[in-house]
């Protein structure tokens, strides 16, 4: 019975090796996707793989017969082949499609994510000194469980005590410890460096911004999302919305809030310099700003206010600044062609232009391929 089981586990893991065998040759398709999103939980994905072939029983060939009733072994059933009583059609002969629905861990779609397109690993930047739970069992106290009582240290203070009293016997030198004797091993808290870091998702939510922009938006920010948290233990994400004027928001509106008023970028840049200011010293945190748009802004005065707090404000303190532009029928495309203009030669800021899904995976390369 033993090794039957073994055997079951063996191809259960077999099976879950094709299957992400599978993902990894179809993960082109899954980055310009939004099939992952909806399927999200918080350290798994459940992800669709069509196509895989399933295991099931395989029976011999069968030349016909009856179970029971009149006839000789071996007579063919009355009947016709394809067909049922009473049904408005016949019975189809082909195989149906399969849709098996994986469970992949977060940390193994990153993975996956980064042999895919090449990423990097990250080398964070700041003071990575934010306390994490950790410690040894090297500390010493007078009370505990008796599974962590020392029993060396205990005896050691019943001697020492029998001893300075005169109660030992050198004929027959017996120890016994009392409760006061008794000492336990206990968790020496230790810090444990680990880098902290941050993300400001901001996007565009005027009228030009349709539902189709938006949901690229969401499948790139799924993927920043998964990358970054396998580089960084602790993890924050903001979410800011802006037209004319901008505000902080929680995932759900930041992905579905739709205004119609006009386009102010400026306003974004100025809410994430403030929480940057007030709640995230780069000391602390390793800052990544990512702004959505269609390329509109309200004029050219606040484009050149967008570059100047761009250039002095917010590369100074973050690790990478970076700009998505989704092609759009009402946007101009203007505000990127001003960026790559103003910092032609700066690292530090990447901007990408995404015309349709498949252009998807090229701009997250852009903005993580610099392992900032």
């Amino acid at each position: 019975m033993g090794g039957q089981i073994y055997r079951i586990d063996r191809d259960r893991a077999r099976f879950k090796e094709v299957v992400r065998g599978r993902i990894r040759e179809d993960l082109q398709r899954y980055l310009a996707s939004s099939e992952l999103i909806g399927k999200r939980g918080d350290r798994v994905v459940s992800v669709p793989v069509p196509s895989v072939e399933l295991p099931r029983f395989r029976f011999g060939s069968n030349d016909g017969g009856v179970g029971q009733g009149p006839g000789e072994v071996g007579d063919a059933a009355d009947g016709r082949d394809g067909e049922a009583d009473g049904g408005a059609g016949g019975a189809g002969e082909q195989e149906g499609t399969h849709i098996l629905e994986a469970e992949v861990e977060l940390e193994e779609l990153a993975s996956m994510l980064g042999e895919e397109l090449g990423l990097p690993n990250i080398l964070p930047r700041g003071r990575d000194e934010l306390d994490a739970s950790g410690g040894q069992w090297s500390g010493i106290r007078g009370q505990g469980p008796q599974s962590l009582r020392h029993f060396r240290r205990t005896f050691r203070r019943a001697l020492v005590r029998t001893i300075a009293a005169g109660e030992l016997d050198l004929e027959r030198p017996v120890v016994t410890p009392i409760r006061e004797d008794h000492l336990y091993r206990a968790l020496k808290p230790k810090p444990r460096p680990e880098s902290s870091a941050v993300i400001m998702h901001m996007m565009d939510v005027s009228g030009s911004m349709g539902r189709e922009q938006k949901d690229i938006v969401r499948i790139e920010a799924f993927w920043i999302d998964t990358w970054l948290r396998s580089q960084y233990r602790n993890l924050e994400v903001v979410y800011i919305v802006h037209d004319a004027a901008a505000k902080v928001v929680d995932k759900d509106t930041f992905f579905h809030l739709r205004e119609s008023g006009g386009t102010k970028i400026s306003s974004a840049y100025e809410l994430c310099l403030d929480l940057i200011k007030e709640r995230y010293h780069p000391d602390d945190f390793n800052i990544y700003p990512f702004h959505y748009s269609d390329g509109d802004n309200w004029s050219a005065r606040d484009t050149d206010r967008c570059v100047s707090l761009v250039r002095d404000e917010l590369l100074p303190r973050v690790n990478q600044f970076c700009y998505g532009q989704v092609k759009s029928a009402y946007g101009s495309g203007q505000f990127k062609k001003d960026l790559d203009t103003a910092f032609p030669e700066e690292t530090a800021l990447v901007t990408a232009g995404v015309d349709d899904r498949s252009g998807i995976p090229r701009a997250i390369k852009a903005f993580l391929g610099q392992g900032r």
